[in-house]
């Protein structure tokens, strides 16, 4: 029986095509929601695709990021917490989670609105959030380029 898992598919072919852009012999930290369940037959998968391949020598360590491991059982936190990952630093592992405040400001007041009045609320909330990372893109690398002087 094969152990391709089309429930993992996407992922499975996103992760091996990042490796590949990564030299060999490298540890490789992979922040997935379910990472846990993920990484169970991950190499399995892999060697029984004929289309997915990692690189020899890379080290694959599975994490589940802060916030949704809160809501795992309570064995995947030892494994797979970022607080116990040796030289991870300090990390939510969050990305788009982190990003959803600017909207929750306003997604209580379109409850009451058209579902064409709602779009567009939401939507230009979005464009002013993404705006403003654009406009701080400048900034965050002028003060890289300042402390590497």
């Amino acid at each position: 029986m094969t152990l391709i898992s089309y429930r993992q598919l996407n992922i499975d072919y996103a992760v091996c095509q990042s490796l590949m852009t990564i030299p060999p012999e490298l540890r490789v930290i992979t922040i997935y929601d379910v990472a846990c369940q993920w990484s169970i037959n991950f190499k399995k998968r892999i060697e029984e695709s004929p289309y997915l391949e990692i690189p020899e020598g890379i080290s694959l360590v599975p994490a589940v990021g802060k916030w949704h491991l809160g809501a795992h059982i309570p064995e995947c936190f030892p494994k797979y917490s970022l607080n116990f990952i040796d030289g991870i630093g300090q990390i939510d592992g969050e990305i788009l989670e982190t990003l959803w405040w600017p909207i929750d400001k306003v997604a209580g007041i379109t409850r009451a609105m058209s579902k064409a009045h709602r779009q567009e609320v939401l939507d230009d909330n979005m464009y002013d959030s993404n705006w403003k990372k654009w406009v701080g893109i400048g900034k965050s690398c002028l003060a890289l380029v300042k402390v590497n002087l």
